[in-house]
């Protein structure tokens, strides 16, 4: 069974940045985000990659999630955290959760959450031959405010030859 995919903001924002949102419907088909993410990645106030991310819900690949969300847990983490949680916890064996932060990934895995970030998705996009390069999209986060791990970004480069 293919597992559903609930993203936070971070990947979202992180993709839009290196023009990787494209790869998450050829890498997982739809795509899902409680309404709590879609407010935090769509504020209104021309962010960058606000357009792209415009595009993928209108495109309907990027799916707001509908059905109700039960609080399973009291955690001191941001709303679209908690809720991306939540969701997957309603079955865990069906959800993959794409989540950067690093508390919300600890408390995902502490539940034995399945969680990739931003940069295990560049890593599968190279690997599925969706990009040529991993360390080009890496650069550009090199440039811009999005941080992830030197630790991180090298296992992914040599995860994929680069």
């Amino acid at each position: 069974m293919t597992k559903n995919v609930i993203v936070d903001a971070s990947p979202l924002i992180g993709l839009a940045l290196v023009e990787g949102l494209i790869w998450l419907p050829q890498l997982f088909g739809e795509v899902f985000v409680p309404e709590s993410v879609k407010q935090e990645v769509l504020p209104g106030k021309s962010a960058p990659g606000e357009q792209a991310l415009f595009h993928a819900f209108d495109s309907g690949w990027l799916t707001v999630w509908h059905e109700s969300i039960t609080p399973r847990l009291d955690i001191d983490l941001d709303a679209g955290e908690t809720d991306c949680i939540n969701i997957a916890l309603s079955s865990p064996e069906n959800y993959l959760l794409m989540m950067d932060e690093r508390a919300g990934r600890a408390v995902a895995k502490e539940y034995q959450l399945q969680v990739v970030g931003t940069a295990a998705v560049i890593g599968l996009a190279k690997k599925q031959g969706l990009i040529a390069s991993a360390r080009a999209a890496f650069e550009v986060f090199h440039r811009s405010d999005f941080r992830i791990s030197a630790t991180v970004i090298n296992k992914i480069l040599a995860s994929v030859g680069e």
